[in-house]
């Protein structure tokens, strides 16, 4: 760890600010290259990113620089055989592999040296090769991880052969001896070409940046794979085709499919999320394998599908002190939203015009003082007037005098508002932003409106007159 290790830097790929790296010590005392970035603000948690084959830690300079920006300390490494990292072979082109429990090894020798300057929560983040072996050691046993978030991972090959044939042909060549050969077709000149006609990216200026690195630093080139190579992988993605396998990975893992993807099978993608006990997953229309390398309006699915995942199990500690600020907006602005929803808004203006009047007159009681009165010059005449109160509930008798609305029935009304001086509370409420009680205020307009309607019979008696 006290060795430091460089950090290469282009015109186009700046390395973050806060970032070192240095050397540690992976399997068979492998010289391997990792890079810390810590963020300026308190972390709120932890990356640990993991490249694809042929990738680099420089590669990801743009994407550390977005963890950093949303508060993560990110923990990136060169695979051995690429980057900087030890190459297996003395043909240093050649992406050659002997096994998966190197690689393993390697990924608990990081997480080891690294782990104590790692605050918790730990995220993964895997891009195809890198993605596989991720979840390889989750399945294996790997427990530290809150959760992890896939790029295009390498569980399925797609190759010019079926895949039965390939297993064949992978076979006879490692019988052969020809593990550290390059398979057919292969090359030993750098992976990655000219940008026309690439299967990475539809991204040229982003493909410019990956191939800047390697005319800055050659040694960070990577030619085609080996059989041996090809033996690994078909080894870890039949591993993690066993359903039995993905079920004792029991956090939250989303895994990103490019649709286009040339290199990678997204049925392999589709069945193991579906194995994952917590597994999601998210396809980005038209896009090439290198989802991180791909256009902004591609490569923001995956952001949203990495913030979306991150606040699920790495919560920032910002958005608590945020949400006073919305509080307010939620009290006046709403208001209006809210009506609409509650549908008595049109209503809603009646009920002021209307809710004052019966409110001055049902505290009042004036009905109450001016009934005596009533009772007794109208009893009188005779003793009918004095059943007419008896059926009050029935105001047709009753209509002989204006003051015969007598209220009764709004003073019965009366006592169930004065009861429950909530009524007037929840109208109150929908003029206010939330409608928590929208069906006792629908209630309460109800009885608004039939007080009103009430009113006019009250005065047609004297018509009749």
């Amino acid at each position: 760890m006290a060795d430091p290790a460089p950090l290469i830097e282009t015109p186009q790929a700046r390395a973050p600010a806060g970032g070192e790296a240095a050397w540690f010590t992976g399997a068979g005392g492998a010289r391997l290259r990792a890079a810390l970035f810590i963020p300026r603000a308190p972390a709120r948690g932890s990356i640990v990113l993991s490249g694809g084959r042929t990738e680099v830690i420089e590669k990801y300079y743009e994407f550390i620089a977005e963890c950093l920006d949303r508060g993560f300390v990110v923990l990136a490494h060169d695979w051995r055989g690429q980057g900087l990292s030890h190459r297996e072979l003395g043909d240093p082109l050649k992406g050659h592999a002997r096994d998966y429990r190197a690689f393993l090894d390697d990924f608990q020798a990081l997480l080891g040296a690294y782990g104590p300057r790692l605050p918790k929560p730990w995220v993964a983040v895997g891009h195809s090769m890198g993605g596989c072996l991720t979840l390889l050691a989750m399945a294996r046993g790997e427990n530290r991880f809150a959760g992890a978030i896939l790029s295009a991972p390498m569980l399925g090959l797609r190759t010019p052969f079926p895949l039965v044939l390939s297993r064949v042909l992978t076979g006879f060549s490692l019988l052969a001896g020809r593990r550290g050969d390059y398979t057919m077709g292969g090359a030993g000149a750098p992976f990655g070409g000219p940008f026309e006609g690439n299967v990475l990216t539809h991204d040229p200026v982003r493909f410019a940046r990956s191939a800047s690195l390697i005319a800055a630093e050659p040694k960070l080139a990577l030619g085609a794979p080996t059989w041996g190579w090809i033996d690994f992988a078909l080894r870890a993605t039949a591993y993690l085709a066993r359903p039995d396998r993905l079920s004792a990975v029991s956090v939250p893992v989303t895994i990103v499919a490019a649709e286009d993807d040339r290199l990678v099978d997204n049925t392999a993608l589709t069945a193991a999320a579906r194995h994952l006990p917590q597994g999601t997953l998210v396809t980005v229309p038209g896009a090439y394998h290198e989802l991180l390398m791909e256009t902004d309006p591609m490569r923001n699915i995956f952001l949203r599908a990495f913030d979306a995942l991150t606040g699920r199990v790495a919560p920032a500690a910002d958005p608590p002190r945020a949400a006073p600020p919305p509080a307010p907006a939620a009290v006046s602005d709403p208001a209006p939203a809210a009506d609409p929803v509650v549908a008595p808004a049109p209503a809603k203006k009646r009920i002021p015009a209307s809710r004052k009047p019966a409110a001055k007159k049902a505290p009042a009681k004036p009905a109450a003082t001016r009934k005596p009165p009533v009772a007794a010059k109208t009893s009188p005449a005779t003793k009918s007037a004095k059943s007419a109160p008896a059926k009050s509930a029935a105001p047709k008798k009753a209509p002989g005098g204006r003051k015969a609305p007598v209220r009764k029935p709004a003073a019965k009304p009366a006592p169930k508002t004065a009861a429950a001086s909530k009524p007037s509370v929840t109208v109150k409420r929908y003029k206010a932003p939330a409608a928590p009680s929208a069906s006792e205020g629908a209630a309460k307009v109800a009885t608004v409106k039939k007080a009103v309607t009430k009113k006019p019979p009250a005065k047609k008696p004297p018509a009749k007159k």
